[in-house]
């Protein structure tokens, strides 16, 4: 199941704090992967067309969390490879992948705050349990 239908099944169940979780784990990477597609190929079984085949792929993984940028380009891309006119698009995929990470951060700060909002306004009783910094401490 995509993360966002998992989203949006844990909203419909009631279960906001999965939801938010689930979100927040979605919005600390960002996968870009460009490949080609061998579909027209009769000796690949349907199944395997959609998977990039070996050298067929460049692959872009940013994880904002640890900082780290992951790069992998496949032999067809490079030298005078017949996909290197790819690329440039995969690099303009990767800076557009930018805008997409802000706009992520941006929606669930705007989500934590309807969340904190809301929490605020309801009766102590019908709080979900929050651990404290103190209490996460003691479960290690």
């Amino acid at each position: 199941m995509a993360a966002s239908d998992e989203f949006k099944k844990q909203l419909k169940a009631g279960n906001i704090f999965d939801a938010l979780t689930l979100a927040l784990g979605e919005a600390i990477e960002l996968e870009i992967t460009t490949w080609v597609s061998s579909a027209d190929d009769p000796n690949i079984l349907a199944v395997d067309a959609e998977k990039p085949a070996p050298g067929h792929r460049m692959r872009t993984r940013i994880n904002l969390v640890d900082g780290d940028i992951d790069n992998e380009i496949g032999a067809e891309f490079i030298g005078d490879g017949p996909y290197t006119e790819l690329r440039e698009f995969h690099l303009q995929q990767v800076k557009d992948g930018r805008v997409i990470i802000q706009q992520n951060l941006e929606n669930l700060q705007q989500m934590f705050v309807i969340l904190a909002s809301t929490l605020s306004r309801l009766p102590k009783t019908s709080r979900p349990p929050v651990l404290s910094p103190s209490d996460e401490d003691k479960l290690r």
